[in-house]
């Protein structure tokens, strides 16, 4: 068992009231979770301030407090730790209770707008296909080796996350591959981590509604690679104009990777098909069952990694054009007439525009497509006009539905989408809120070689309203109208 002085090696103490020599059993920042003899760490969060918790959690059994601000009253049999930042704390303490397992493992961050989840993924199986023993930290799974874990969160708290890392440790994992968000580095969920390579994908506007400004949302993705040791590598997309300003101050290894500039990686698409994608990669042709162009920048992302890892670049090819993508991710459904239905978790204007493109460029101008979207309740506000506009671009009919409304009415979600869509695509769209009723008239509407596009839930399983999450699955859905699954 590690005692109080351990786990606050590194930790930049204000005060420390009490006996730093005691054996600590158990970590919590949720009162709830206290065990006795444990540390409880009181966090100011959005909506709950966890000082207001630490009476309780003291006699929940807690031993020991960490906080920002001492209580004015304390107990003599209590150590108190006052810390200028519990949260970037608890990530350090959580690292040192649990033995530091990221530095025992070649531990990979990906952060960006779109693209996290696939290139997180395709890491996994890449490494797996090499012969490796692999974690996997994503928004759709957590993975130690071949067991699946839920994933609740895009990236777990620091308590979780050290948990997880030294149980691929001892599982015998090598690498671990996660999606780091721009929350996670805003609230300091990476704290104490120490990471092996740092990979940036793109940014365009999201999460503005927790960032407020898009320089503030620039500058979280950016935190990842300040932090990034002198002996990690940084890999950041050279297309994206944002992608240099992710180099600046890092001491990392600087490389970049392009399909259209000079760049340290570089390939070129050869052939783009609905059944995958040829491209020239570092001068070596390769075929990949993946869709898009956007898939072309996840496939060099993974490949320029999986080098900077020290792996033979014509295995990494080979074992990459054998790997199929990510659930919920350009995912398709086919029916015997020929109808062709895709799910995506397109739930920006930049994704959705991305996915879109490629029906675009991909589709035969012989049949409709038709394209299902929704955006969820306490999110950003801002993309739900800009979402319908680029639906109603890029299909022949558009329905708008509902997404995850949490707290919100759908119907209010669905009036702010419908001032995207011009005035001349307005008769080619309607509104209908029941998501399955929407999916459905889809369907029936498509006829022979039709495309169908699902947006904006992809891997999920579920619809939330109210608080309540409800089984619902996209894919499921449209099984059962083309299918009869």
């Amino acid at each position: 068992m590690k005692t109080l002085k351990d786990i606050l090696y590194g930790v930049s103490l204000t005060e420390l009231h009490g006996d730093r020599e005691r054996e600590i059993s158990s970590l919590a920042f949720d009162s709830r979770r206290v065990k006795m003899g444990g540390l409880f760490i009181a966090i100011k969060g959005l909506n709950v301030d966890g000082h207001d918790y630490i009476e309780t959690a003291i006699d929940l059994g807690a031993v020991a407090i960490l906080c920002e601000s001492l209580p004015e009253k304390r107990k003599k049999s209590i150590t108190y730790v006052q810390v200028d930042n519990s949260a970037a704390a608890m990530g350090i303490v959580a690292a040192n209770f649990h033995d530091n397992p990221s530095r025992k493992l070649n531990l990979v961050g990906v952060t960006g707008t779109n693209g996290k989840t696939t290139t997180a993924t395709l890491l996994f199986q890449l490494f797996q296909q090499l012969g490796y023993k692999v974690g996997l930290l994503s928004t759709v799974e957590n993975k130690i080796d071949h067991k699946v874990l839920d994933a609740q969160f895009t990236t777990p708290d620091s308590l979780q996350l050290n948990e997880l890392l030294a149980q691929m440790v001892s599982q015998g994992c090598t690498h671990c591959f996660m999606e780091v968000s721009s929350h996670a580095l805003v609230q300091h969920r990476t704290s104490g981590l120490q990471f092996a390579g740092g990979i940036f994908t793109n940014i365009s506007h999201d999460h503005l509604d927790y960032h407020e400004t898009f320089e503030a949302y620039i500058k979280a993705k950016k935190m990842l690679f300040d932090k990034l040791p002198k002996e990690a590598f940084a890999l950041v997309n050279a297309d994206d104009k944002r992608g240099m300003v992710m180099l600046q101050n890092t001491k990392a290894e600087k490389n970049t990777y392009s399909l259209k500039s000079m760049a340290d990686f570089r390939a070129k698409i050869l052939h783009n098909t609905l059944q995958g994608l040829e491209l020239d990669v570092d001068g070596i042709s390769a075929w990949f069952k993946l869709i898009g162009d956007f898939n072309a920048y996840n496939l060099l992302a993974v490949y320029a990694a999986g080098v900077l890892l020290e792996e033979e670049k014509e295995e990494v090819l080979t074992a990459l054009s054998q790997i199929d993508g990510a659930r919920g991710r350009f995912e398709q459904v086919y029916n015997g007439n020929n109808i062709l239905a895709i799910v995506d978790y397109a739930h920006t204007p930049d994704a959705l525009d991305n996915v879109l493109r490629t029906i675009d460029k991909l589709r035969t101008r012989q049949e409709k497509v038709i394209t299902v979207i929704g955006c969820g309740g306490n999110r950003d506000k801002t993309k739900r006009p800009e979402m319908a506009r680029i639906a109603a671009e890029f299909s022949n009919k558009v329905i708008l539905t509902s997404d995850n409304p949490r707290d919100e009415d759908p119907a209010v979600i669905l009036e702010e989408m419908m001032k995207g869509v011009p005035k001349v695509a307005q008769k080619n769209t309607m509104i209908i809120q029941d998501r399955k009723e929407a999916i459905r008239t889809a369907c029936n509407l498509a006829e022979k070689m039709d495309i169908i596009l699902v947006a904006g839930k992809g891997h999920e399983t579920y619809q939330e309203i109210k608080g309540v999450r409800n089984h619902f699955d996209d894919k499921e859905i449209l099984n059962e109208m083309l299918n009869g699954q």
